[in-house]
């Protein structure tokens, strides 16, 4: 069967789900006095060099806090640690310590007053360059100022939201390296 006859119709508001973003991250703020971390499945690379857009609004705790400091630090966790990212997404930075709460340990950063969090395998140290979309799509856009990563932490990959509470972990890599001949600079 061919053409439109061989699909279903599909929910508009579910749309998200097909267009899955990129890894499940951690985004850790702090306003000098309180150290926040957030869970954050809307986020995606938007230019090369470090140009980084993610989702974060005003029904976020963290958003004031980005929105004054300009700066925070994205963490990407293994999938190990699946159950204790979701679980710091299930409370707000207001009620509780997050970090104490769910066993994660905030670090210094070089360039920003937000944390690093050890336990995750990267950590991208950002601030803020565009925040035109905030306020009507609450879409931050970052530059990466430092970025750490632990491979011996990476563990079997990141962790990716299906969108409807499933996750996936990334499968085995394809190594199409050789054929990348338009782009030679993304294979080193």
């Amino acid at each position: 069967m061919t053409g439109p006859d061989q699909f279903s119709p599909y929910p508009i508001s579910k749309v998200h789900r097909l267009i899955e973003p990129g890894p499940v991250i951690t985004i850790s703020t702090s306003d000098g006095r309180h150290d926040n971390l957030m869970t954050n499945g809307f986020n995606m690379p938007v230019q090369h060099g470090g140009l980084i857009g993610f989702v974060l609004g005003p029904w976020d705790y963290s958003f004031d806090t980005l929105r004054d400091t300009r700066e925070c630090v994205i963490a990407i966790p293994a999938i190990e640690l699946a159950e204790q990212v979701v679980d710091v997404g299930n409370v707000s930075g207001a009620d509780v310590d997050k970090w104490e709460r769910f066993g994660l340990t905030p670090l210094a950063s070089a360039s920003v007053a937000a944390p690093l969090v050890a336990e995750c395998f990267a950590n991208i140290e950002c601030r803020v360059v565009d925040d035109r979309l905030v306020d009507d799509y609450g879409l931050w856009i970052v530059q990466a100022q430092h970025v750490w990563v632990d491979d011996s932490k990476r563990g079997t990959g990141e962790i990716h939201h299906r969108g409807d509470g499933t996750f996936s972990e990334n499968g085995e890599a394809i190594d199409l390296r050789e054929r990348m001949t338009k782009w030679p600079s993304l294979i080193d």
